[in-house]
Parts: C-alpha cells; sequence; structure tokens
C-alpha cells in the first residue's frame, strides 16, 4: 500500500482531518483553509494528492496550483461541479469528484421550489403582512410535468422525488437512455420541443461548453406562462438577461435561483427585486455535515488508489463530469 502525503483544503479542517485519520491513520495529512496558502502548502510538502473544496466562490480559486503543481497527481473535487479547475491534462492528472453528496438535498430544495409556488406562499405571506384574510387556494401539483434538464445524479434524486408526488417526468441528458422515474427521456438537442411542455424546469446540468446559455431567450419564449424554472447548476448556463426579462413581464410564472454568473450576487442586481424570485446564496448543496460526508468519500476513494485500484467518479475534462 502506498503512502502519499495528501492535503485537505477545506474551510473545516481539523473535523475533515479527524475522518480521514481514521480511515488512514498511518498516513501524513496537512490541511489548508486558504486559497492563498495552498500553492507554498503544496510546494513545501511535495503533496500527491489534494482533496479541495470551493469554499469561498470561485474567483481567486488556486487552480493552477492544483492544475500544475508537478507533485500532485490526483485532485479529489469536495462537490460535483469542476468547472473551476477546468482544463486539465488527464494524461498527468486524475481529477475525480463528490457526484452524488448532495444530491438528494438538491433535490430536496427543487421539490420545495416547486411547492413554493403551487401552494402560493408569496401571495398569503404577503396578505399575512397586511393581516389581511384572503379568498385563496392551493394548486396541485401532481399530474403535472417536470422536465429536468440534467440526469446525473441530481437529476435522478430529483426525478425520484417528483415521481412520489404523482408528477410526469421528462428528463434529458447527453446521452439518453433508460432512467429511473423518467417518464421519458430526451437528448438535449430535443430542449427546443420539449420547454413548452413543462408546468416546472429544474435545471442541474454541469457548466461546459454545450451548456453553457443552454436556456437562453428562444427557451423563454417557447415556455408556459405558468412555468417554474428551478436553477441548481452553474451560473452561466441560464443567460440572465432574457431571465430577467421573462421575470419581470410575468412571461413565466417564477423561478428559484441557487447560482448565478457573478457571486456572490452584487447587492444591486435588479433581480434583488423581483416578487417572483427566490434568490438563494448557492447553498441548495449545503447541509450540516456534506462536507464530511465528501470526506467520507474522498477516504474510501483514497483507499483504491493506495492500493492501485481504478478511482470511482473520474472526471473527463472534455465532458466535465
Amino acid at each position: 500500500m502506498t503512502s502519499p502525503v495528501v492535503i485537505l483544503h477545506t474551510d473545516n479542517p481539523d473535523a475533515s482531518r479527524e475522518v480521514l485519520a481514521k480511515g488512514h491513520p498511518d498516513l501524513e495529512i496537512h490541511t489548508c483553509s486558504t486559497y492563498d496558502g495552498l500553492p507554498d502548502l503544496i510546494a513545501q510538502t511535495g503533496a500527491e494528492v489534494v482533496y479541495s473544496v470551493r469554499f469561498a466562490s470561485t474567483p481567486g480559486f488556486p487552480r493552477e496550483a492544483l492544475t500544475e503543481a508537478p507533485t500532485v497527481k490526483w485532485v479529489s473535487v469536495g462537490g460535483s461541479g469542476t468547472d473551476h479547475i477546468i482544463p486539465w491534462n488527464p494524461e498527468e492528472l486524475t481529477v475525480t469528484n463528490a457526484a452524488g453528496v448532495a444530491a438528494d438535498m438538491m433535490a430536496q430544495y427543487a421539490l420545495g421550489a416547486m411547492l413554493h409556488f403551487s401552494l402560493d406562499l408569496p401571495g398569503f405571506r404577503a396578505a399575512q403582512a397586511r393581516r389581511e384574510w384572503v379568498s385563496g387556494k392551493v394548486e396541485p401539483i401532481d399530474g403535472k410535468t417536470v422536465l429536468i434538464v440534467g440526469l446525473g445524479k441530481t437529476g435522478e434524486a430529483v426525478a425520484a422525488r417528483a415521481k412520489a408526488m404523482d408528477m410526469n417526468t421528462i428528463g434529458v441528458r447527453a446521452r439518453p437512455k433508460a432512467t429511473p422515474n423518467v417518464d421519458e427521456v430526451h437528448g438535449i438537442e430535443a430542449l427546443p420541443d420539449l420547454w413548452s411542455r413543462a408546468d416546472f424546469i429544474v435545471v442541474c446540468v454541469p457548466l461546459l461548453d454545450s451548456t453553457l446559455g443552454l436556456v437562453g431567450a428562444d427557451a423563454f419564449d417557447a415556455m408556459k406562462k405558468t412555468a417554474v424554472l428551478v436553477d441548481v447548476s452553474r451560473g452561466g448556463v441560464i443567460e440572465e438577461a432574457p431571465l430577467m426579462a421573462a421575470l419581470a413581464e410575468n412571461r413565466i410564472r417564477g423561478a428559484a435561483l441557487d447560482v448565478f454568473a457573478t457571486e456572490p450576487l452584487p447587492a444591486e442586481h435588479d433581480i434583488w427585486g423581483l416578487d417572483n424570485v427566490i434568490v438563494t446564496p448557492h447553498c441548495s448543496s449545503v447541509y450540516d455535515g456534506w462536507d464530511l460526508k465528501s470526506v467520507e468519500m474522498f477516504s474510501e476513494n483514497l483507499k483504491r488508489y493506495r492500493n492501485g485500484e481504478a478511482l470511482s467518479n473520474i472526471v473527463n475534462p472534455e465532458r466535465g463530469y
């Protein structure tokens, strides 16, 4: 069994070290809880393996330290997205992710957003603030159609919860195949014909060249006026200008947005003031203990690495997943 030098790059270093040490008590484990400190620590330790979390947003993330350091052979990304470290040379560096670590939580976020709008919680809350007893009603989501853009682990988790609510499920993926809890699976090229069929649209694809601007003006023009959009993908997948126009002009019912092209979202951004939008700070995957669950996944993969076995969740830089 090999004994590589390992760095845990995370904002929860002590607890992460404790988790990793349980599975690898013999290893030399270093920790780093800043972006600026990682390059020097890699150089000083000659680390071969780095587990890294993007814990302070993307600006300033030390991508080059991970992708260009001559000693680093494997980078284990603590989340599912790897757009913050693309590109890398797969012949010199292996990159894995923690796909699935937050899929269930993100699916719950999506379901909660759908219920938020179908139950008109904003309207009732506004009436409450006015101390007004209104003549209201709620709307079921069973029988409604959800279009899931991206059928990775998160998309599959969304489909499972949608089916539990007796919804109709349509999904798209780069390589269409039968998928549990999805009534119809299409290729991404079918999207122009699918927007108009959906009551709810959940976007959960990675940010790639092929998904940049995937949801644009044509998509919003095709959507139902009653459609609700839920975005748990990455900033840039949805074009913000046509999204803003569709929301401001009530050409769609509303949106729950967890990701943005610029994060943190600037205080002066107009989207803050829209009544038909839920803005959350890229936290649909953040729950108590998610990071330690991710370290546990890394620990299991590290056992494979040390034994010379094939790693799980290897990311193809051309596909981005």
